[in-house]
């Protein structure tokens, strides 16, 4: 299923907070009784880390206890990710983004956790599109060209990401295999470390975060052939985007919030509908934009449908192609 801009944005502004009845609500605890924990997979100062934080803000000031942001990164969000899935105190929260909360379980089928089944969608934060972009040596101005250019040279062109089966690896494993291309994937522990192998040209090609790459685009040290948002991106409107460039559907990280397996219902509904509101904050707004983000704020619903179609989208690529983290 694809969801649209236009269509997540519409759903941003209409998430339903459920009314209980009187006799309902004096039956219920007071939610949250004790400070909540906020688990974000990714360190401090990540953009995750920034996501978490601008909530956990609002939702501190709404509910009247303190949400507690805590760092678990490792293993590409999975260690953080897994301990929300765990979590049984009915005072955890967590935040995290596409790969650990959708395609992990294929990717690593030893994984301790499933996203599709043991993580509560609550709210998609944010989300933000991939630059392709290439060495300014590589003679391509355009996908088509990169094509011509890539068959000319089989094998002598690589392509860089922040992991196996990351979405800047997938989206590039998804050009080659639909084309046919003979190139090497070669990944990278950070995104600094690949957009300045990117920039040296020890790797030509690479599927970056927009917000990572729009900097080096703009002083002409890489090139941008198209990007993979389903309209002309805001912070780069004259970059092509894939759709116009006759390459198929777009593509986007992103970040959201989670709960445990368990929590109540009207719960999500209200955490959800609180996010959003603390997401529309201004300061928060300007921040997630200039890490090349697009604020969000869906309901629940929207997540679970992003989820849903992000492993029907690349669960088969990881499957057809055999990658595996160490791939």
């Amino acid at each position: 299923m694809r969801l649209t801009r236009r269509g997540l944005v519409a759903a941003a502004t209409t998430v339903a907070v459920p009314l209980a009845a009187p006799g309902a609500l004096r039956a219920q605890p007071a939610w949250p009784e004790r400070p909540v924990r906020i688990i974000v997979a990714f360190p401090g100062g990540s953009t995750p880390d920034i996501a978490a934080r601008a909530v956990a803000s609002h939702f501190q000031t709404v509910f009247g206890q303190p949400f507690v942001v805590e760092n678990r990164a490792g293993a590409g969000g999975a260690i953080g990710t897994d301990a929300v899935a765990k979590a049984n105190d009915g005072h955890t929260l967590g935040v995290s983004i596409g790969g650990p909360a959708s395609t992990a379980r294929i990717l690593n089928p030893q994984l301790s956790y499933d996203p599709a089944t043991d993580l509560v969608p609550v709210s998609l934060l944010t989300r933000l599109p991939f630059v392709v972009a290439v060495h300014p040596s590589v003679p391509a101005r355009s996908l088509a060209e990169l094509v011509a250019h890539a068959k000319a040279n089989p094998g002598r062109l690589n392509y860089g990401s922040v992991g196996a089966g990351t979405l800047g690896h997938l989206v590039m494993a998804e050009f080659a295999a639909k084309h046919g291309l003979d190139m090497t994937h070669v990944p990278f522990r950070s995104v600094p470390q690949s957009v300045t192998e990117l920039v040296a040209g020890r790797i030509q090609v690479m599927a970056a975060a927009s917000g990572a790459v729009l900097g080096q685009v703009r002083e002409g040290t890489v090139r941008a052939l198209a990007i993979t948002s389903d309209g002309r991106f805001p912070q780069a409107p004259d970059i092509v985007t894939t759709a116009e460039a006759g390459e198929g559907q777009p593509a986007y990280g992103w970040i959201a919030l989670f709960a445990p397996p368990g929590t109540p219902a009207e719960r999500v509904q209200r955490l959800a509908a609180e996010a959003a509101r603390g997401l529309a904050v201004p300061q928060t707004q300007a921040a997630m934009t200039a890490a090349g983000f697009e604020v969000v704020g869906s309901g629940p619903d929207q997540l679970q449908q992003l989820v849903a179609a992000e492993i029907g989208r690349w669960g088969p690529l990881i499957q057809r192609l055999g990658i595996r983290p160490e791939s």
